[in-house]
């Protein structure tokens, strides 16, 4: 479901138009050198900003200098963003999602913790939906309707992440379980590290699988809508989210010691409802 371990990229698959490759490599290059600065090593969290700060000065010179390079001795910055220039101005790219992505990394590092759902959704608008709404605007598919499904199809997978990551973020010290539903189930912290299996904690989990697979749901028509390679490929993405929907509530809602992962039979699967 993903390229590496940036989670909500998309597959870059030999669905994907060899004309497209390219672009979408320059797009993940920035995305996932950006997310390790947030995520990865043991910067504190001073630094990490600072970090990701030189690469939102980058991008204000791929936008007010189009085709200008980094200067002298930032070869980092120059492996990103000389063909992410490059990239942004041959498919005419909106700027405004690479902002927005940056956005949610500098948040990763500064927010643990979530007070409802509401702010969670903001969160996923700036840290999962602009790699969708650039592959769409790299596929000519940016109609208002294409764009609100696409949204939906983005932060439902990576709400998908976040329930079968409990554990992992937990380690984090993050935890992206909206605080009034966890006040809502009576599911404490204390849960949480504990891994405690209780009801209070399945009847969380349900209610939060059910939200998430009502999100996918309500992006599926697009990947029916999109034509050719782009439209199996978004099938694919939109069946792998379901599917581990689908494994979570199998558990027992066991994410702590069963975090789903995908297999051979599980792909079949995908596979056979993207193309029936």
């Amino acid at each position: 479901m993903s390229i590496d371990h940036y989670e909500n990229f998309p597959v870059a698959s030999l669905l994907l138009p060899r004309r497209l490759r390219g672009a979408v490599t320059d797009i993940y290059r920035f995305a996932r050198a950006a997310d390790d600065i947030a995520d990865e090593g043991t910067a504190t969290d001073a630094e990490r900003l600072a970090q990701l700060a030189s690469f939102r000065t980058e991008l204000h010179r791929i936008g007010a200098e189009p085709g200008a390079t980094p200067p002298p001795g930032l070869p980092p910055l120059a492996d990103i963003f000389t063909p992410l220039a490059k990239t942004i101005a041959q498919h005419q790219l909106p700027i405004t999602p690479f902002y927005d992505l940056l956005s949610a990394f500098e948040q990763d590092i500064t927010v643990k913790r979530y007070d409802d759902y509401a702010t969670l959704a903001d969160y996923c608008t700036r840290s999962a939906n602009p790699v969708g709404r650039l592959m769409l605007h790299l596929f000519n598919a940016s109609t208002p309707q294409d764009v609100a499904e696409g949204d939906a199809i983005c932060t439902g997978l990576q709400l998908v992440n976040f329930w079968q990551d409990v554990r992992v973020d937990w380690h984090k010290q993050r935890v992206y379980l909206p605080q009034e539903d966890l006040r809502r189930f009576g599911v404490t912290d204390d849960d949480l590290a504990a891994c405690r299996l209780s009801p209070a904690w399945r009847e969380l989990m349900a209610f939060e699988v059910d939200r998430t697979r009502a999100l996918l749901h309500f992006g599926a028509p697009l990947a029916r809508r999109l034509p050719g390679r782009l439209g199996l490929e978004l099938r694919l993405v939109v069946q792998g989210g379901l599917r581990v929907l689908e494994r979570i509530e199998a558990s027992g809602y066991d994410v702590f010691m069963n975090r789903p992962e995908l297999g051979a039979k599980d792909w079949a699967i995908m596979l056979w409802r993207s193309i029936k």
